[in-house]
């Protein structure tokens, strides 16, 4: 099947790079992203126009940890740049394993990282309420002297220790949104908005400001799929279906939703807010504002989920 000039925005998880505890190192993280960029040449293969946008939570958490360890010695890694340097190393992976990928295919395809500023609102609520957990986790006692020392919002985080805290604003707009589309209109496969963008807000001369917060993946890649009228807008992460009553006797995995089900599902709860809630969202969001088609699945079933076989499919 030959799918011509159609894109899609697929957005891959931070986590889905790390495999395991034991398996975290940066090879060990290549070569998962090696494996999902051989799904993911499946549908180059297919006729695609590929966008890629991934998560970066882990690896964040590895930088802000090495910055904690060092402090004293060397100056501490803000938010933004901590962002900006998964962007490039992630975005080195994707580019190195989907280029090769493709080569072994006998297909010569240009794959290009584009460190993506994001901009959100400073009026955003989420600056009032930092909610989002970063880092590593901490005891009572060091968490409220590094707070202290680093001008850091804390807190106790499910029973499992202490982390720093810090606001997950809404993305209003993708600051290289040309250069993204231009690129994929001429025939390139783009990694952009890797971890939902590096924060930005706008200060009171217009010049834009990075800020300590984290923006969702899934809602960036959202906006992104809007912003480029993508067909299809795919998250890839680690069940094959979205189900409701997940992990309970009832639990029913969906294959197809329109937007008066998704919204009917969220109002009753069936989506986790730390885990598939953000994804269907994002997805829904994407339908409201004319997108046509929404997939969630995992790596490994993409081609399927693409052939009507598996996954769950959202569509208006």
């Amino acid at each position: 099947m030959q799918i011509q000039n159609k894109t899609a925005v697929v957005a891959v998880g931070g986590n889905s790079l790390i495999l395991d505890n034991a398996r975290n190192a940066i090879p060990d993280q290549y070569e998962a992203a090696r494996i999902t960029c051989r799904y993911i040449a499946d549908m180059i293969v297919q006729g695609w126009n590929v966008v890629i946008t991934h998560g970066n939570g882990p690896q964040v958490g590895f930088i802000l940890r090495r910055s904690e360890i060092a402090l004293g010695q060397v100056a501490p890694i803000p938010m933004d740049y901590a962002g900006a340097d998964t962007q490039g190393a992630i975005g080195y992976m994707f580019q190195k394993a989907l280029i090769n990928e493709l080569g072994h295919r006998g297909l010569n395809r240009s794959v290009v990282p584009v460190v993506t500023m994001v901009e959100v609102e400073s009026t955003d609520p989420a600056f009032a309420s930092p909610s989002k957990p970063i880092g590593s986790f901490m005891d009572e006692e060091y968490a409220r002297s590094i707070a202290a020392e680093q001008n850091w919002i804390v807190r106790e985080d499910a029973g499992r220790g202490w982390r720093r805290v810090v606001p997950s604003p809404r993305p209003r707009k993708i600051i290289p949104l040309e250069a993204i589309h231009a690129l994929v209109d001429t025939g390139n496969i783009v990694v952009a908005c890797g971890g939902g963008g590096i924060p930005v807000v706008r200060d009171e001369s217009g010049d834009l400001v990075g800020v300590e917060a984290v923006i969702d993946k899934d809602f960036a890649s959202s906006l992104l799929a809007q912003k480029l009228k993508a067909d299809l807008f795919l998250i890839s992460t680690g069940v094959e279906k979205v189900a409701v009553h997940f992990n309970q006797p009832e639990e029913e995995w969906l294959d197809q939703l329109d937007i008066r089900q998704t919204k009917e599902y969220i109002s009753q709860g069936h989506f986790a807010a730390g885990s598939m809630g953000p994804k269907v969202e994002a997805i829904l969001d994407f339908l409201e504002n004319g997108g046509s088609e929404g997939l969630i699945t995992n790596p490994e079933n993409i081609g399927r989920a693409l052939l009507n076989e598996t996954g769950t499919r959202f569509r208006p």
